[in-house]
């Protein structure tokens, strides 16, 4: 049988008794002067940062254009991770503009941006559309991305080099229309690391009869041992993480690992993850483990096409 409880009777409560205190007195964390300045026609780009709330992602967006600049002036590096997104919302000029400027030091990215920064060069476009091509079996099976990447690759492994820079070497070295497009042909002109990290089977590439999966590895561990020494130079400098939700986040964590079990000192420094969506991977490899000793980290969240635009031209504003 069951048991019967008792219910409480509640009565609307008094505030006659509340304690107040004075408003004066009271610490407050917004205030006029933090807020933000209208835009006039015609002012500056540099007025309408200077425009922004000193508050939250604004506040941090000034920071960040800061540390940047800080590092440059100091010597120290900029590395750029990526994914391929970037590249297929037509970011490439501004990427190549800032390695141009000394203000990116080294790239590091997935093996899609292989992919999109060669058909780029190539024909001046890139991205099919997937679910269209993956009805008819045709998905990733352009034939020049294929061969020429892969062939670039295997040359390149002979050669004694790493993807990017084989990659780097063979568009810069070609007859590609708008290879001034590309980030890997720029950075093998400047003499600047770029690395590749490859999961094999991620990549079309890796579906062509050029693939040689013992290349395609080897390459890829040669730029990670690259991307690791360029880590290990990290210390007063920043690492951009540039819509990669899982390869980059990963390969950063590792590469850090080894350079500080090498005796390398790299706990000052500066980590920034900029992305649609804050993801687990970066807030945690890329934000918070890397910097819980010493450094800062800053998440900023939007639109690649128009959060690194924005920032670039902060920086060149500002450098």
């Amino acid at each position: 049988m069951l048991k019967c409880y008792t219910m409480n009777t509640y009565k609307p409560i008094s505030l006659k008794k509340i304690k107040t205190y004075s408003l004066l007195k009271r610490k407050s964390k917004v205030e006029i002067a933090s807020g933000a300045s209208p835009h006039r026609k015609g002012k500056s780009f540099k007025e309408f940062i200077q425009s922004f709330p000193d508050i939250l992602a604004a506040r941090d967006f000034k920071a960040i254009v800061h540390l940047i600049i800080k590092a440059r002036e100091n010597d120290r590096p900029v590395i750029l991770g990526m994914g391929a997104h970037p590249i297929k919302v037509g970011l490439s000029p501004i990427i190549i503009d800032l390695m141009k400027k000394g203000i990116i030091t080294a790239i590091a990215t997935n093996g899609a941006c292989i992919v999109h920064d060669f058909e780029l060069s190539f024909q001046g476009r890139t991205s099919e559309d997937v679910a269209e091509e993956l009805c008819k079996g045709t998905f990733g099976m352009a034939k020049e991305t294929g061969e020429y990447i892969n062939k670039a690759i295997n040359a390149g492994i002979k050669n004694g080099h790493g993807t990017g820079k084989s990659l780097g070497k063979m568009i810069q070295n070609s007859k590609c229309k708008y290879k001034e497009m590309s980030i890997f042909g720029t950075a093998y002109r400047l003499g600047i690391p770029a690395t590749v990290h490859v999961a094999i089977g991620t990549d079309i590439t890796h579906m062509h009869p050029y693939a040689d999966g013992a290349a395609i590895g080897e390459g890829s561990m040669r730029d990670f041992k690259l991307f690791t020494s360029v880590v290990s130079d990290l210390e007063g400098g920043v690492y951009i993480n540039l819509g990669s939700a899982v390869i980059m986040p990963e390969v950063f964590l590792k590469a850090l690992t080894v350079a500080r079990n090498l005796g390398n000192k790299v706990d000052n420094i500066t980590t920034i993850n900029m992305d649609f969506i804050q993801h687990y991977r970066p807030h945690q490899n890329v934000l918070k483990r890397p910097t819980l000793k010493k450094g800062c980290s800053y998440a900023l969240t939007g639109h690649h096409e128009i959060m690194f635009p924005l920032l670039a031209a902060a920086v060149i504003e500002e450098i």
